[in-house]
């Protein structure tokens, strides 16, 4: 019997149980569907170089002899070591694209993945294991002769496999942010395919037990000043980008999910007040014919149990089956993975029975209250509360303050749960909607900074290994350019080590470094300049010391800090060539920009890029970021409709008595949707207050997970302020409207008699 009154209550107040189910199957939906996804991601890359037998580090040396091999091999943690030849060339195509060559011993450490063709043969020295993406984009398949030029040598192979490497699971050209398969790619021979009969061998890979910083003080102990670099493996750049993209997704699934629980949770205690608060008389009856409290709490606990149990199922379900596959698709044009699948654990099923003891714990608080009392007290209605005045009602601006704000303001003090209830939606609402047009503001922000305010050339030309001095000289000249020098390095400060990005700049107006509030500054001759990212992440101020080396060169300079410059997608250092000589290193420009636009390569460079090629670059990068903000956007006015309904119909369910005595006393209907109306604005503004600090915390925590190369400061824009509460502001008027008809369909007499 209790059975079907719970069918029959569901279905009369089906709103507000279908948005517990929602809320409930959206919580759970969203944290299953992304950490899912992460988790996903996680169990494939860890597979993937568990199967590739992936380097644990590697050591950039150019003296990789017998000697050095049995030194590093009697290092205690040493298991498993591999020398490669590692070099950059170009392709014979019309756009030069890059190809990292890599020249192997055994191909056991990193192994080439293959996905077509025959394996990697260490004794073949005619073929060549090329990266399948970019045979992808030049139209190549197995079978097909690929000719390379690099230092010097022309290197004609036939392609005999095309795969992965899980060294290139992120690869972008040298002078673009995003992956392009038709402008980069990496290929894979046999040491015996090198020209030469000797081979320089000038990378080792290496596998280890224990602590890479153990591992590095083993082989700095033993062997500093016969390597330049050692690169651990989660410094190394693949799988350091992966690594971020992991953890901007894991914030996504930690933040979300928080809010809707929390939502759904406070949705079901109200709705259950409501419910029981309504059903006094019948808990009363029940109790009158035999009924024990345990029965009628557990009937009651029933309502709110069951539809969050169903619905967080439904999540468990549906969320690791739905998210990811929209997620991988774009995520699948930047990263390289032989698989892309979800994954689940048993956090998932935690989440399922927490929700379910929270929603048995929120449903008996509301129950408890009146399932004590005797059947002759609950049989009789609930004495209506009483407000007693306060501060401002005994003040004397009380009688000058509008019928319509002591009216709601009296309301909300006897409904004080319902008032918080709403504007914890409210800011829910807010805080998601200020995060992704925060986003938004963020990625237009950078793109100005860095292509307009610090980057003013129209033109870069990559400059090629062996290109001569005389052939700069002439394409400066041609497009009277500047040249500037970009290398990699490697900084230390109190024992931590940063990889960042060298710019040796000369007397040139086409690159103004900034600080961090977009203002020009000044880096003399005889000055060095750290990024603000780079120095936070070291902890460093103007005056510090540091050491640093360029990657390749085993040569450590140390300098004292004179400037710190900000820059939103590089971080590292720059100083002058003057600086950079006087501290007995060689200025070796690595490409020459300029303000015309060039759209041809000339002797001795790599390639040409545009002003425009470089924004698009980062538009594509915005691209993937799009989805983050439609995803934020998206669940910010679901939650925002579902929250404000709910609380909305619970407050015109509780006042319904008071509305008619109102209609009786002679208040029109459009009087009383303004009574209601000034209730939702108020209770809406203040969640919107609220939620603006909430949102650029939210804020945040989005770009501090975006990684260590972008600097970007949280801003709170006009417009997002003004789009936001005019979006969050909108959601409660067409709300309050959804009212109008109940107000005016109101039974006066049934409201009225309900208390007697």
């Amino acid at each position: 019997m209790l059975g079907k009154k719970m069918i029959r209550d569901i279905l009369r107040h089906k709103t507000q149980f279908i948005s517990i189910f929602l809320m409930a199957f959206l919580g759970v939906f969203v944290f299953t569907g992304i950490s899912g996804e992460y988790l996903g991601l996680e169990d494939n890359i860890h597979d993937y170089y568990e199967e590739t037998n992936m380097a644990d580090g590697w050591i950039y040396s150019p003296f990789l002899n017998d000697l050095f091999l049995q030194q590093v091999d009697v290092l205690g943690p040493t298991t498993q070591m591999e020398r490669q030849l590692v070099v950059d060339s170009v392709a014979n195509f019309e756009n030069n694209p890059e190809v990292t060559l890599h020249f192997v011993e055994n191909n056991t450490i990193s192994k080439f993945y293959l996905l077509e063709g025959k394996p990697l043969d260490i004794n073949d020295s005619d073929g060549v294991w090329l990266d399948k993406r970019f045979a992808e984009a030049k139209g190549l398949k197995v079978g097909d002769n690929i000719s390379f030029e690099s230092e010097g040598y022309v290197i004609d192979k036939e392609i005999k496999g095309l795969g992965y490497s899980p060294e290139y699971v992120y690869q972008a050209p040298s002078n673009s942010l995003m992956p392009d398969r038709n402008k980069t790619g990496f290929a894979y021979m046999s040491y015996k395919a090198f020209p030469e009969d000797t081979v320089p061998y000038n990378v080792l890979n290496v596998k280890f037990k224990g602590s890479p910083d153990i591992f590095s003080q083993l082989l700095d102990y033993r062997l500093n000043g016969y390597y330049s670099t050692f690169v651990q493996q989660s410094d190394h750049p693949s799988v350091y980008q992966f690594s971020e993209e992991i953890n901007t997704h894991k914030m996504m699934a930690d933040i979300f999910p928080v809010i809707f629980v929390i939502v759904a949770l406070l949705i079901l205690l109200t709705t259950m007040t409501r419910i029981i608060a309504h059903q006094r008389t019948q808990i009363g009856i029940l109790k009158a014919n035999g009924f024990k409290d345990i029965t009628i709490t557990l009937h009651y606990i029933s309502y709110g149990f069951w539809l969050v149990l169903t619905g967080s199922i439904a999540g468990l379900i549906l969320g690791p089956m739905i998210l990811p596959q929209i997620f991988y698709p774009p995520m699948a044009r930047s990263y390289s993975l032989p698989v892309w699948s979800s994954s689940v654990n048993m956090s998932f099923i935690y989440l399922i029975i927490l929700m379910a003891i929270f929603a048995f714990a929120v449903s008996d608080l509301a129950v408890t209250s009146i399932s004590n009392e005797k059947p002759s007290d609950s049989i009789k209605p609930k004495v209506p509360k009483v407000s007693t005045s306060g501060f401002l009602e005994k003040s004397k601006i009380w009688k000058r303050i509008s019928f319509n704000f002591r009216w709601n303001y009296r309301d909300a003090k006897r409904n004080k749960l319902r008032s918080v209830m709403t504007i914890i939606g409210v800011m829910g609402c807010s805080a998601l909607l200020i995060g992704a047009f925060g986003l938004y503001d963020g990625l237009n922000d950078v793109k100005d900074w860095e292509y307009n305010q610090i980057n003013h050339y129209n033109s870069k030309l990559i400059i090629d290994d062996n290109t001569t001095e005389s052939q700069i000289d002439e394409a400066v000249g041609n497009v009277n350019g500047d040249k500037i020098m970009e290398e990699s390095v490697e900084i230390e400060s109190n024992d931590t080590k940063k990889l960042g990005k060298l710019l040796v700049l000369n007397s040139t107006d086409l690159i103004t470094p900034t600080d961090k509030e977009k203002n020009k500054i000044e880096i003399k001759n005889d000055e060095i300049s750290i990024s603000q990212k780079m120095a936070d992440m070291l902890n460093l101020d103007i005056g510090d010391t540091i050491e640093w080396h360029i990657m390749g060169s085993n040569k450590w300079v140390k300098t004292k800090i004179d400037k710190i410059h900000a820059d939103p997608t590089s971080q590292g250092l720059i100083i002058s060539q003057y600086k950079l000589e006087k501290l007995g290193l060689n200025y070796t420009p690595t490409s020459v920009i300029t303000s015309e636009h060039v759209n041809k390569t000339y002797d001795g460079f790599k390639s040409t890029t545009t002003h425009d090629d470089i924004q698009r670059s980062w538009d594509e990068i915005s691209q993937n970021m799009w989805l983050f903000i439609y995803t934020l956007s998206f669940f910010a006015c679901v939650l925002a409709i579902i929250v404000l309904y709910n609380l909305g119909l619970l407050s015109f369910t509780e006042i319904e008595r008071e509305i008619a005595t109102l209609k009786v006393l002679g208040f029109k209907s459009n009087a009383l949707r303004r009574l209601l109306l000034t209730q939702n604005l108020i209770f809406t503004a203040i969640g919107f207050i609220l939620g603006v600090p909430l949102g650029l915390y939210v804020l945040d925590l989005i770009w501090s997970s975006s990684g260590n190369s972008l600097y970007v400061i949280p801003s709170l824009t006009i417009s997002n302020l003004v789009l936001s509460a005019a979006i969050t502001f909108s959601l409660s008027i067409l709300v309050n409207l959804m009212f109008s008809n109940k107000i005016k369909k109101l039974n006066m007499v049934e409201s009225l008699k309900a208390s007697e």
